[in-house]
């Protein structure tokens, strides 16, 4: 797998376009603004783009979906649980940044445990709640799309509404289980590994 990141926004989230390096597919994770950025990436490669999946649906994560989707033909996969927020400018909390917008709605609802495949890529989905009632990660091929759940040396905040402590305890928890390790691909920050931040980061270890 091929992981190109595309930084977006105002509040620098990571947007990501996923290749498996043999068929010209692609699968674009968390568009979150910048739409043109994100195509000039695809053009450039010459992409086929299969899928649109979010790790979540807040604001920052979900602003260049519908451009993208509309030239691209991709379907959008959100999982069930926020699929509110996609449609929604309260629950995705725009509303609350000043900038209220909404997308349309989700192509496909994931839960965990759901596999995506796209030409070679296969991606798992770990539900992984704390930050958002729906967040998600998405493994494959040795790859760790974390979203807001993990970032290096931190986690993220808890303290919006729909976010819950207890619950990010428990994803970081089931994280820290996974035997295999992965390279990190958070939704905001550096990029890391996830044996890096078993060893290393203090939220590892709650």
């Amino acid at each position: 797998m091929k992981v190109i990141p595309v930084m977006t926004g105002a509040l620098l989230e990571n947007a990501y376009i996923a290749t498996d390096g043999d068929s010209g597919t692609a699968i674009v994770i968390d568009p979150g603004d910048d739409a043109r950025k994100i195509e000039e990436q695809i053009d450039r490669l010459g992409l086929e783009v299969s899928y649109i999946l979010l790790t979540h649906g807040h604001a920052d994560h979900i602003g260049a979906v519908d451009e993208l989707r509309k030239r691209y033909h991709a379907k959008v996969a959100v999982h069930e649980k926020d699929a509110e927020m996609l449609t929604s400018g309260t629950a995705n909390l725009s509303s609350f940044m000043g900038r209220p917008f909404s997308i349309g709605p989700a192509d496909i609802l994931l839960k965990d445990g759901d596999t995506v495949n796209a030409g070679n890529l296969t991606l798992r989905v770990l539900h992984t709640p704390g930050h958002s009632q729906g967040s998600v990660c998405f493994l494959g091929n040795g790859v760790l799309f974390s979203g807001d759940t993990l970032f290096e040396g931190s986690i993220g905040r808890t303290d919006f509404p729909g976010s819950n402590m207890e619950e990010m305890r428990a994803s970081l928890q089931r994280l820290k289980e996974l035997a295999e390790d992965y390279d990190v691909y958070p939704g905001h920050g550096a990029l890391t590994t996830l044996g890096r931040e078993k060893a290393m980061n203090p939220y590892m270890g709650w």
